[in-house]
């Protein structure tokens, strides 16, 4: 089991901060600080999903006030994510793909676009380390529902992730 490295209490005023860890470098950066919990929340999801994307692993501190002093909260888990599920949907498209202007690419667009709306509408729900089954879910649904239906379904989304 690895060890996290040690996070450094951010300075200043108690308030809202997301502490990136960046191993190149062996330090900690800050990703987002707000006096509000949900936007530093709502950065995490988003600075995550940024991260796994390029490969790399997401390492989180997220310090906040606890009384008049800092507090180390526990930060969504960050454990390596798998390969995009995006691209395999790509490639199942075939060669329609290499056209530009071809219909092939405006679907793949549009999924792509649902599959956005979804995962912004399940990070401000507070759900930010999805695992494989949650990812398959999500492009399984970004595939069958049109967009109506899916901008209605990550506002369910945002106002159960406002109510926490």
């Amino acid at each position: 089991m690895e060890k996290r490295p040690r996070c450094p209490r951010p300075p200043g005023v108690p308030r809202w901060v997301a502490m990136f860890h960046q191993p190149s470098r062996n330090s900690w950066t800050v990703a987002a600080e707000s006096p509000h919990r949900e936007p530093v929340l709502y950065a995490v999801g988003d600075m995550t999903q940024t991260v796994r994307a390029r490969g790399e692993e997401a390492t989180i501190a997220l310090w906040g006030p606890k009384g008049d002093a800092w507090h180390l909260h526990d930060a969504p888990a960050a454990a390596p994510s798998p390969a995009p599920a995006a691209s395999s949907a790509a490639a199942a498209d075939g060669a329609a793909a290499d056209d530009p202007a071809g219909p092939a690419v405006l679907a793949e667009r549009m999924t792509d676009r649902r599959h956005q709306v979804l995962m912004a509408g399940l990070s401000k729900a507070g759900l930010y380390d999805l695992g494989p089954e949650d990812g398959e879910a999500v492009r399984v649904l970004a595939d069958r529902l049109d967009e109506p239906t899916v901008r209605r379904v990550a506002h369910w989304l945002s106002v159960a992730g406002g109510q926490q």
